[in-house]
């Protein structure tokens, strides 16, 4: 394993990931104060081997007043696959649900394209205001609608699961993920803290969302298979999903 602080892999992938990546950090800049989020310094960049092929894994991370943890990944195999991932943690004094958003391609073709704005209340419903600004998103208007996963009922009825076959749909899910940012990011920086009592609720749903998260066997088994399965666990639970000793009141 290799730790060093090269260029940004985003100008090797894929179009869609290299925009959306821009698309992201444009919008944080744009509605929030950013502050740096510091990871353990042998996982902000990482180099390994996975069947034969070079793997590299980039993260990004900042904090705000409002969200703990603002994350963006992304990860190269060879010239065979890249990675997007991105997760908002929104600190639990504040009543937001969970951005999150993943690409994954090979090949010059997106095989799957995933957005929400997961809810973190106990009846699984999002804030009034995301349910009068967003529409839910017609799959229909995409070639090819993909099937949410088993562990997939922490997401709300606002998540678009896709896999874009033509520019136009890869543009149209780009605009998508777009809008979602602005109105998180409105409503985000209006908000005032919680009282104590709802705060426990926010900290039941994040971790539930993390916990679901990590049953990501995908994810697992290309960590497991190019690091093994003591580092896959710790990158799970420490960059990806700390669902744990970082979410308290």
């Amino acid at each position: 394993m290799v730790n060093t602080s090269p260029v940004s892999i985003r100008e090797q992938q894929h179009s869609l990931i290299r925009q959306l990546a821009d698309q992201i950090q444009a919008s944080w800049s744009q509605y929030l104060d950013l502050e740096p989020y510091h990871l353990p310094e042998d996982l902000g960049y990482v180099e390994g081997r996975l069947e034969g092929e070079k793997l590299i894994i980039e993260n990004k991370c900042y904090q705000t007043r409002h969200f703990r943890k603002l994350h963006l990944e992304l990860a190269q195999v060879g010239q065979n696959l890249d990675i997007l991932h991105c997760v908002m943690f929104p600190r639990v004094e504040y009543d937001l649900p969970m951005f999150g958003a993943d690409l994954v391609g090979g090949r010059g073709q997106i095989s799957a394209a995933i957005v929400d704005l997961s809810p973190t209340h106990l009846d699984r419903s999002l804030p009034l205001p995301y349910q009068n600004q967003l529409q839910p998103q017609p799959e229909k208007q995409f070639s090819h609608p993909r099937e949410i996963p088993t562990w997939g009922d922490i997401f709300s009825e606002f998540c678009l699961f896709v896999r874009p076959t033509t520019p136009e749909e890869e543009t149209q899910f780009l605009q998508v993920v777009t809008q979602y940012l602005k109105v998180h990011c409105e409503y985000a920086i209006a908000q005032n803290p919680l009282s104590e009592e709802k705060q426990s609720e926010i900290i039941a749903g994040q971790q539930r969302y993390c916990t679901q998260q990590q049953q990501n066997d995908k994810t697992r088994r290309v960590l497991e298979k190019a690091f093994g399965e003591e580092w896959a666990n710790y990158y799970m639970t420490t960059v990806l999903f700390d669902s744990n000793e970082k979410i308290t009141a």
